[in-house]
């Protein structure tokens, strides 16, 4: 990693491992090495990818402009969560040649083109990993906001220019599932992208805990495959499954129980404490149950965790109890804190579910 200043350095046991030192540091970006790029062609790219994930992908099919990144899943015939996407749309000077990338989960890309690969069939779509040629970077941090284009507080022509890339479409854009989360893009591995300055790219470990304190899991890792529900997952919320665009495979499932309305449980940001109430950091690993005190039966069960942070599948009902209600089986000296996500729906809470 380049040089980087006092604010950002990172120690390998300790990253920004209390949030006030995280969020002190203000904007910054990382090389999200966990990613891979893959890339789609074809003139029957659209309705393939239509037909596969649980978003709508019709707004990527735009020649002139490069359009909004979209996020979505691909599920199992059951309904199950299996690999996430990031998929872009760069602006294409000819209408005929649509080509899409997508950032995905690096550790299963080979699986992931394999299972593409059985569902094209005949369909006129070329699919390849392009992960030597691309990269995928994340701008995150406070005050992010105040400093999306250029490098201050002003705003010229070249600042514009920067942000927006090159000419052919390697852009940062919102990451699609939230605000707080910051920029995402995809850039030639050859280069820097533009708004990165050496001094102030960091450890992508700091992007997960930046997520995890927001409630927000990513890829394969975090998200189980072939077992995790996605709408216990906060899928919906973050903006990766569409009610709205027909048939795709595992919808039935994912609309039966968005229709039915009550989801039992949610991937929940935690923080793990000592019965004094100072934060224990890499005391507790994914896998960990979560055990109310008070029924001392199973709440939850711990699915990442980093330093003193992690993200929890709990049930709702003992999710949101007083504070130290639950505790690591095992380990009762720890105390797990539940934390309420600011963007979750005020209809995503238990008591609210069943006044409806």
């Amino acid at each position: 990693m380049h040089g980087l200043n006092s604010s950002l350095r990172l120690l390998t046991s300790k990253f920004f491992s209390t949030q006030p030192n995280l969020h002190s540091a203000g904007p910054t970006a990382c090389l999200l090495k966990t990613r891979s790029i893959i890339r789609f062609s074809g003139p029957e790219t659209i309705k393939f990818l239509q037909g596969l994930l649980t978003n709508d992908v019709r707004s990527l099919d735009d020649p002139p402009t490069a359009a909004a990144p979209v996020y979505a899943a691909m599920l199992t015939p059951q309904g199950r969560f299996l690999y996430d996407f990031f998929l872009y749309g760069p602006p294409r000077p000819d209408p005929g040649e649509l080509e899409l990338y997508a950032d995905v989960d690096g550790s299963v890309v080979d699986e992931l083109l394999a299972a593409l690969k059985k569902y094209r069939l005949r369909s006129k779509v070329d699919i390849e990993n392009v992960g030597e040629d691309f990269s995928c970077w994340q701008r995150f941090g406070r005050g992010l906001e105040l400093d999306s284009v250029g490098w201050g507080g002003t705003v010229g022509q070249s600042d514009v220019s920067s942000s927006q890339g090159n000419n052919i479409g390697w852009n940062w854009h919102n990451d699609p599932r939230l605000t707080c989360l910051g920029y995402r893009g995809i850039f030639p591995s050859n280069a820097t992208p533009p708004l990165v300055e050496e001094d102030k790219e960091t450890d992508e470990r700091n992007f997960l805990l930046w997520r995890l304190e927001k409630g927000v899991a990513e890829g394969s890792s975090e998200i189980p495959k072939g077992e995790a529900i996605p709408l216990e997952y906060n899928l919906v919320g973050l903006n990766a499954i569409s009610f709205d665009k027909g048939c795709y495979v595992g919808q039935e499932l994912v609309a039966r129980t968005h229709h039915r309305g009550v989801i039992r449980k949610r991937l929940i940001p935690v923080r793990f404490l000592s019965g004094s109430g100072k934060e224990v950091e890499q005391q507790v690993s994914p896998g960990s149950e979560v055990i109310g005190n008070a029924s001392k039966k199973k709440a939850g069960t711990v699915m990442t965790a980093l330093g003193s942070r992690g993200l929890a599948l709990v049930r709702l009902e003992e999710a949101f109890k007083e504070a130290g209600a639950l505790t690591i089986n095992g380990r009762e000296d720890i105390k797990v804190e539940t934390i309420r996500p600011k963007w979750w729906p005020p209809e995503w809470f238990l008591h609210q579910q069943q006044k409806t």
